[in-house]
């Protein structure tokens, strides 16, 4: 079993990445789509993976291909693992679907938000009741992962103080009535600048700053 891969990333397509190990190998990993977006900027950097390796059958089970899935932290893999115990949700069916982070989709499970559940490629509203249904009561240890600006450079949670600040300014926002999901995306989007706040205070501001057109 290959549970994490580390090498140079030689390119990326919308839903698999190129890894060249030292070795002289170059592995194909399947992505999420919103992994394939974080990593499109890292083309020729060292990277690391934690990763799924499944069987995949095509034509009626007639032929079964090995593949290999990877992802940011060990967090996505565990609730992309979760993800595909879900009726009707398999392996590329959930890597397509995920086009937004695991806090983001954990969000609207626990939420019950059925229509952000639908806006995901590859999910119907019956897909999206089934969803609700059979993780309600899973997902809660993925509601509060941190955005991806967070994470470090093995790819799990970081333990830096702004792992901290991204968590405390989450549960502010909470508390003054945004959205999870909305307010996850303007953490990240804050975080990301170079000129990122330092302390909880700023970055409630900030997010406000961005919510606001600034």
């Amino acid at each position: 079993m290959i549970a994490r891969i580390e090498g140079i990333l030689d390119s990326i397509e919308a839903d698999r990445a190129y890894l060249r190990l030292p070795n002289g190998l170059t592995y194909e990993v399947l992505l999420p789509a919103f992994t394939s977006a974080r990593l499109g900027g890292s083309i020729g950097r060292d990277v690391t993976l934690h990763t799924l390796h499944y069987l995949e059958s095509q034509a009626q089970g007639a032929t079964i291909y090995p593949r290999l899935a990877g992802f940011l932290s060990a967090t996505d893999k565990q609730f992309f693992e979760l993800f595909v115990t879900c009726k009707g949700i398999g392996h590329r069916r959930a890597l397509r679907a995920m086009t937004l982070s695991t806090a983001q989709i954990a969000g609207a499970i626990a939420d019950r938000d059925l229509a952000l559940l639908q806006s995901l490629p590859e999910v119907g509203k019956r897909t999206a009741e089934t969803i609700a249904v059979t993780l309600k009561g899973k997902v809660d240890r993925f509601v509060d992962a941190l955005p991806a600006g967070t994470t470090g450079s093995d790819g799990e949670p970081a333990t830096t103080p702004s792992g901290g600040l991204a968590r405390d300014a989450l549960h502010v926002l909470l508390q003054l009535g945004e959205n999870r999901v909305q307010a996850t995306n303007w953490i990240d989007r804050a975080l990301s600048s170079d000129d990122a706040p330092k302390d909880a205070e700023a970055l409630v501001a900030e997010v406000y700053r961005i919510k606001g057109g600034g």
